[in-house]
């Protein structure tokens, strides 16, 4: 089955620039998180506040034809508020399920780091599986299903720092960075009188994001291709800067988002260049730097960056071979 490359390239761009109109300076951000829309997976937007993370992920939601829902997580949040609760109902004599707000197409998880782990967790199920179970009945989310939680990285008071197994479930963790000189004059100006959100309007639906999905999987990912993809993950977990190296869950993210990255940029095949590119967003959040390393003040990003140098590029001329005509 032919991919038709040029459907998802169009697609993509109808988003960013829809995106742009709101968000600037953002374009590789929004390429990222269209990646993980297209590889049906979870972002992390981590930065300081005020940088344009909550807008970024209201543009996005309001980009595509799917119902969105906002999750404001705080420390007295419950997992039945996120989930959905069984009410009573004395006309029917029976249980009646009110569902959650998870129970939508693309979530917005807000400071999630401010709910207690036991809250968190209820994320778990839903992020992996795309299912929610409640009492005794599992009810599945309807597709495309995407996670996009933000968080503050500094400030400590009041926070609950996700655990290990919770981070293993977003595909990406990005960070917006604060913006040039030009592109503040612009927001400034942009948002004078009014504010464009209010306007953005769907450029794709929710029936074409899964199908355009499911075709980034046929892209193809030549042999050596894999073989760069295995060497780096074995070298995160021979690394002694590392405590903990990636799985094979992150090994698979980065083959899916490699494909997605390749699709959007017009190719049918991935190149070494799209798997160097996603290493760090798709990789940095899942690693552990060692007690030694950490004492120096050397993040995961260094550590990884050391090891990206460290593991031979393979070179192939015919990099499409064996792709789907």
């Amino acid at each position: 089955m032919p991919v038709d490359i040029a459907a998802i390239q169009e697609a993509g761009s109808r988003v960013r620039q829809n995106v742009a109109r709101v968000l600037v300076g953002k374009d590789e951000t929004v390429e990222l998180l269209l990646v993980a829309l297209l590889c049906e997976g979870h972002i992390l937007l981590e930065d300081v506040p005020g940088i344009g993370k909550t807008t970024l992920a209201k543009a996005l939601a309001q980009s595509l034809g799917c119902n969105f829902r906002r999750i404001q997580f705080t420390p007295d949040l419950l997992p039945s508020d996120i989930t959905g609760v069984s009410i009573y109902n004395q006309r029917s004599n029976a249980f009646e399920f009110r569902p959650g707000p998870i129970f939508a197409q693309i979530v917005l998880a807000d400071e999630i780091n401010r709910a207690g782990p036991r809250t968190q967790s209820a994320l778990l199920e839903a992020m992996q599986e795309r299912q929610v179970t409640v009492d005794t009945g599992t009810r599945l989310l309807e597709r495309p299903f995407l996670v996009l939680a933000t968080q503050n990285p500094i400030e400590l008071e009041g926070t609950f720092p996700l655990p290990e197994a919770q981070l293993d479930r977003f595909l990406m963790r990005v960070d917006l960075g604060y913006p040039t000189v030009e592109e503040e004059r612009t927001i400034l100006r942009r948002f004078r009188s009014q504010d464009p959100l209010a306007e953005l309007q769907p450029v794709i639906s929710a029936e074409q994001i899964v199908a355009l999905a499911a075709a980034c999987r046929q892209v193809h990912v030549h042999e050596a291709m894999e073989d760069y993809i295995i060497a780096l993950a074995g070298a995160t977990r021979q690394a002694e800067g590392l405590a903990l190296g990636i799985s094979p869950r992150g090994s698979l993210a980065l083959y899916h988002a490699a494909q997605a990255l390749a699709a959007l940029q017009g190719r049918a095949f991935v190149l070494p260049d799209d798997v160097q590119r996603l290493i760090q967003p798709v990789w940095a959040h899942r690693l552990i730097p060692s007690a030694k390393r950490r004492l120096h003040g050397e993040t995961v990003a260094d550590i990884l960056a050391e090891l990206v140098t460290s593991v031979p590029v393979p070179v192939e001329e015919n990099w499409e071979k064996g792709a789907v005509a």
